[in-house]
């Protein structure tokens, strides 16, 4: 009976030992670090889809509903005339703070954010 008891306690010992032991990996996200060095963005290809998609909804950010209107037309000067982009303090910028902040949930991707921060951050440049 001894001999058995030793048996399972060295068995319950190596099976514990061998499912409790995991490794964590845990990897950034591609284009979300605030930090980095910031990509170049074309307004027209990167970030105008991503504002029209999200934004441009009916009620929301279009024609004589909320400003800045976000209709992929008007967007640019929309943006930039209005006040809402600030290239010289990017983290400053309206527009940075609205997706980071009560917009994010129509702006969820991170790697979106990012990419209207970088171009912010660039310049904010009509190209």
């Amino acid at each position: 009976m001894k001999r058995f008891i030793i048996i399972a306690g060295v068995l319950l010992v190596m099976i514990v030992g061998a499912t409790g032991c995991y490794k964590d990996v845990i990897l950034p996200t591609p284009g979300t670090d605030p930090n980095a060095a910031p990509i170049e963005y074309s307004y027209k290809k990167d970030i105008a889809p991503i504002l029209n998609t999200n934004c441009a909804l009916s009620g929301c950010h279009v024609a004589g509903a909320q400003a800045p209107d976000m209709e992929t037309a008007v967007s640019y000067n929309s943006l930039v005339n209005g006040g809402f982009v600030n290239t010289l303090i990017p983290a400053q910028s309206d527009l940075y703070i609205q997706i980071n902040g009560n917009m994010q949930v129509h702006i969820p991707n991170a790697a979106d954010r990012q990419k209207i921060y970088d171009w912010i951050r660039t310049g904010a440049l009509n190209n």
